[in-house]
């Protein structure tokens, strides 16, 4: 199953430092493969260096896509994440 979402950063301080420690420990409580992309740049949402080299700020639009069995429910928690949540 693929699921694919475009997705508003709400976090205040964007997706950094405790933010994207969360958000990489959310994903990777996922067997599926997540794929963050923002910017034209695509990096493994497992990755804290990858989410980190993409800068993403507050209010920004990422698109999310993870492959597996459990896509869509990684999509959802990983949106709330984004969400503040």
């Amino acid at each position: 199953m693929l699921c694919t979402r475009e997705i508003t950063v709400r976090l205040p301080g964007g997706l950094r430092h405790q933010d994207a420690t969360h958000f990489i420990q959310t994903a990777n409580s996922f067997d599926s493969v997540i794929r963050l992309t923002c910017g034209g740049n695509s990096v493994n949402a497992k990755s804290l260096l990858g989410l980190v080299s993409l800068n993403i700020g507050p209010g920004m639009k990422i698109l999310l896509s993870a492959e597996g069995k459990d896509a869509e429910a990684a999509v959802d928690a990983l949106e709330r994440c984004l969400a503040g949540a």
